[in-house]
């Protein structure tokens, strides 16, 4: 399918605007289990609220003014804030890799329906890749709201012109892919999380809407690339047999890809 260049590149644009938007909902949840989320900045001075308390740079305007780069009594533990008051993570890792994932889901679905639900959804996939890579938790408060909405908005889609996929394949690939995850947790509860049989049932849906072959595909990829990754790590001895690892990265990274792969063909 040609696609003008234009169009890329307004994905582009959108990805690095969402990716620069990420640090501060980033510091704020990856927090460890049963922890609250975070309120405040390093040195104590509250975020806000609203929208505006959640999203944009990992950055404290008072910290910056006030030259303060210490957590107090209540925020042992947490990193202090560097010059200018920042802490957290930068932008520029979030901005690169928003602008490479919607330019590439662009490129490859091209002025199909289902591209308008697979760019609203890669904020929120990018967001719990980076939670669970720190942390290795998958909140609820992202997992559900995502799966409920690819699912809902693809609805519409599917009936629009030049859609690609099923809806209801979609809808019953993302049972089957967090189904089969569920086994796996009920036989490993120490190898595969909750969150990620949680995530699987937005990945099913993602994947099950190009067809069964993608799903499966999309899948073993994010087993690979784990797996991989797990070699890598043992091989250079930055981790054990028993490490804990944060698997929904590559689970995102193995939907990614069948959708780079599936779609151009659809």
């Amino acid at each position: 399918m040609s696609l003008p260049w234009g169009w890329i590149v307004s994905a582009a644009v959108y990805g690095a605007a969402v990716g620069a938007l990420l640090p501060r909902a980033v510091y704020r949840l990856a927090v460890e289990p049963e922890q609250p989320w975070r309120t405040a900045c390093p040195a104590g001075h509250p975020l806000g609220s609203g929208v505006r308390g959640l999203l944009g740079a990992a950055r404290c305007p008072r910290c910056a003014t006030t030259g303060r780069t210490g957590p107090d009594d209540a925020h042992e533990g947490v990193p202090a804030t560097g010059p200018q008051g920042a802490y957290g993570s930068g932008r520029v890792v979030p901005v690169m890799v928003g602008a490479l994932v919607c330019a590439g889901l662009t490129a490859a679905v091209g002025t199909r329906p289902e591209l308008v639900v697979w760019l609203l959804a890669t904020p929120v996939a990018l967001l719990l890749t980076e939670v669970d890579r720190r942390v290795q938790r998958l909140p609820d408060l992202l997992t559900l709201p995502l799966a409920a909405g690819v699912a809902l908005l693809l609805g519409p889609a599917a009936l629009l012109p030049g859609a690609a996929g099923s809806w209801p394949r979609a809808l019953l690939g993302g049972l089957v892919l967090a189904g089969a995850f569920f086994v796996l947790f009920l036989i490993s509860p120490r190898g595969m999380g909750f969150g990620d049989v949680k995530l699987a049932l937005t990945l099913g849906v993602v994947l099950g809407w190009y067809g069964w072959g993608v799903l499966f595909a999309g899948a073993f990829l994010g087993f690979l690339s784990g797996s991989l990754y797990g070699v890598a790590l043992m091989a250079t001895r930055r981790a054990g047999r028993g490490t804990a690892m944060a698997f929904g990265p590559f689970m995102v990274l193995g939907a990614l890809g069948g959708v780079l792969v599936a779609a151009p063909a659809a």
